[in-house]
């Protein structure tokens, strides 16, 4: 079996996409007193598919999600060369061809997750070869049912949350995570905001559901110092992403601050990456994205090493990619999911792109033994509603 073809096609979402005033979340570009919607620059607009085609007709699917007009052409020119007329059973040489060929400006960041789209759908390519879920080649079932948290609750008027806390609860979820709103531009008075919004949620849901903060890297060192040891009392499951992803010794000094786990990784890339992450200490829970480390290859390996250090794995985001990761090792216990309120706010754009994800029932996650490869198609419904980049 040979690759044939590579096609990679961006989708734009023909929507509006700009967050309403009162609802919103602290980010790293807060620090530069943007004026406007601040969070619009991590959005996503667009989706990159991947599609890899054998000469005898399987056809995989990949995607990236980060700058899908300049990952499409990444793929084009760069990447589709190397992998045309392969073995995708080759696939940590195709991969290592990828990663080497590229390292002068593709280690991190978009070229990465260039690679990322093209490994997936190499390992849906094998998964439908020999008619397996792709969790079946990298280790199998580890747990009956992925568990899963709510992943939403951006901040509004602490009513609104009060109130997504607990539809939340009442689909069977037993863990959910927040947004802060303010980070050190709003000095006190926005710590104190963050503070109320905590104790906001943690009224409705009490002390028994895990509780996840997320600052998707709008504090600082300095600010985080200060507003740790007043979060403590609300008993979080980790603080995300406090300070920006290059500040790894700013992650490894609060990660020994106080008892509150600090998780990241979202924005990091391969095993090496990781591997100073767990050197240092830096992160009690890692949270890559496949579609962003290096594939289903690259996250396999960083399953193998964060086990090592026994610090859990919960990707980012959800989606198949990463629910087949999450099923097939004991390095994670759980996975994220994006309750689909609206298309404001970016990752939603998977779910009417694509369809085959499995829903939730009170609060877990299952995968079918008997789908091929990672049971994912285009949605044919929603199609109409994307500007396709050929």
């Amino acid at each position: 079996m040979k690759i044939t073809q590579v096609r990679a096609r961006v989708f734009e979402w023909k929507g509006h996409t700009v967050a309403p005033t009162d609802h919103f979340c602290s980010n790293a570009m807060d620090e530069l007193w943007d004026k406007g919607d601040s969070m619009g620059t991590f959005r996503f607009h667009g989706w990159t598919v991947v599609e890899i085609e054998t000469d005898n007709g399987i056809v995989g699917i990949g995607n990236v999600a980060l700058a899908p007009r300049i990952a499409k052409a990444i793929i084009d020119q760069y990447l589709a060369p190397l992998v045309i007329g392969q073995d995708p059973f080759d696939y940590e040489y195709l991969w290592q061809r990828m990663y080497r060929s590229t390292h002068a400006w593709g280690r991190k960041g978009i070229g990465m997750a260039a690679i990322s789209g093209v490994d997936i759908a190499i390992w849906d390519i094998m998964g439908k070869a020999v008619n397996k879920p792709v969790f079946k080649l990298l280790g199998g079932r580890t747990k009956e049912k992925i568990p899963c948290y709510a992943s939403k609750l951006y901040r509004t008027d602490l009513k609104s949350m009060q109130e997504e806390a607990q539809s939340y609860l009442d689909q069977g979820f037993k863990a959910m995570k927040m947004r802060f709103g303010y980070g050190p531009k709003d000095g006190p008075s926005g710590m104190r905001e963050n503070l109320n919004s905590v104790a906001a949620v943690r009224e409705v849901i009490g002390d028994d559901i895990d509780l996840m903060l997320e600052c998707y890297m709008g504090w600082n060192l300095d600010y985080a110092k200060r507003m740790l040891p007043r979060l403590e009392r609300f008993q979080p499951r980790w603080l995300e992403e406090p300070v920006i992803a290059d500040d790894i010794d700013g992650y490894a000094a609060l990660n020994q601050l106080t008892s509150i786990p600090i998780s990241g990784g979202e924005h990091e890339f391969t095993s090496y990456g990781f591997r100073q992450l767990l050197e240092k200490r830096a992160v009690s829970v890692i949270q890559y994205d496949t579609n962003r480390v290096g594939g289903i290859t690259a996250a396999h390996k960083i399953n193998a090493l964060a086990e090592s250090f026994s610090v859990p794995v919960i990707p980012h985001a959800g989606q198949m990619h990463n629910y087949h990761l999450t099923m097939s090792t004991l390095a994670s216990p759980m996975s994220e999911f994006f309750p689909v309120h609206d298309v404001e706010i970016g990752n939603e754009l998977f779910y009417y792109l694509f369809e085959g994800d499995p829903e939730p029932i009170n609060g877990f996650i299952d995968l079918d033994d008997n789908t091929p490869g990672l049971g994912l198609k285009l949605n044919e419904q929603y199609l109409n509603q994307f500007n396709i980049i050929e």
